[in-house]
């Protein structure tokens, strides 16, 4: 029997849990999930301009452990013969419309052709949601993401050598993929995530809340576990309690790791600081442009509401 292999595709700009979500049920109804990726340009004629650039947005997407290949620069309006080039079945997409920028439907190609398939959208995360988080100034919701944590959680303890790593989290990005990659070359890793309070405490703003960020960090292919709401300062009892041979510290400060360094199970990776800040500061340095895009955006999805409604 052959295997059935779906294709998704999306703009998948600062990747979040929703996407996850979408990616995991996509996955789910077949046996190889292919997702095409839009290059910056095609989204910026379509939808408006992007936060994260598309060299990121590939990697991050291959990092999410439902994909199995990733497609680059897919076009906009999802094309029969790009599936049938990469041998997929079928299209799955949310249960909202997605429109061009002249208002056609992106997925009526596939939609006619009898090659589509529906899952349901992720409710309370956005990638416009974030932007105008940032851009008010706001506290992030809560309610929403902590009933996909068990979904999101591997069903399984890894048998080897176990690492722990912790941090923030906050609008999971390229650069803790590429931690967290880095930290998989020593064992499974076990993600401690900060809570809301610790690091509000530690920088200015906390834009994604604790279950969101620890969805952000389950979802990528490097990382087996979390740990919710995690201790600022690791102890002898926190690391003999989660069976942990090795704590990493990804850099080559902070002094928050003493009994590991007396139990002689710590390493150094002495990366540069990995932080969300560099997103948030463009979207805060060209605030006139992204409030133009969400407005933009606002505008498309009154069309698509209307034009779900007749389908």
């Amino acid at each position: 029997m052959s295997r059935v292999r779906i294709w998704v595709d999306g703009c998948f700009d600062t990747m979040h849990y929703g996407h996850a979500n979408a990616l995991r049920q996509a996955r789910e109804m077949g046996d190889v999930l292919v997702v095409g990726v839009h290059s910056d340009q095609q989204i910026l004629e379509n939808k408006g301009p992007t936060v994260e650039p598309e060299e990121d947005r590939y990697e991050h997407v291959e990092s999410c452990k439902w994909v199995d290949e990733v497609v680059r620069d897919a076009p906009y309006q999802t094309q029969l013969e790009i599936m049938d080039q990469f041998a997929c079945d079928f299209c799955v997409h949310g249960d909202d419309v997605t429109t061009l920028a002249d208002g056609t439907d992106c997925y009526s190609l596939v939609k006619n052709a009898g090659r589509y398939k529906e899952c349901k959208r992720t409710e309370g995360i956005s990638t416009t949601g974030l932007v105008q988080r940032i851009l008010d100034n706001s506290h992030p919701p809560s309610g929403y993401a902590e009933k996909w944590l068990p979904i999101f959680r591997n069903t399984f303890p890894p048998s080897g050598k176990r690492v722990y790593l912790d941090g923030a989290f906050d609008m999971f990005h390229i650069g803790h993929v590429r931690m967290l990659k880095q930290a998989s070359e020593h064992g499974h890793v076990l993600v401690g995530v900060f809570s809301d309070e610790i690091v509000v405490q530690r920088k200015e703003r906390c834009v994604m809340n604790v279950y969101e960020r620890c969805l952000s960090a389950l979802s990528c292919r490097y990382c087996y576990d979390v740990v919710e709401s995690a201790p600022l300062v690791i102890t002898k009892s926190f690391i003999e309690e989660h069976k942990i041979d090795l704590v990493i510290n990804p850099y080559s400060w902070e002094d928050r790791f003493q009994a590991a360094k007396d139990m002689g199970i710590y390493l150094e990776l002495g990366l540069e600081q990995v932080s969300s800040d560099y997103l948030v500061k463009r979207i805060l340095d060209n605030h006139q442009l992204y409030v133009a895009r969400n407005e933009r955006k606002q505008e498309k999805a009154i069309v698509e509401e209307q034009l779900a409604k007749r389908t």
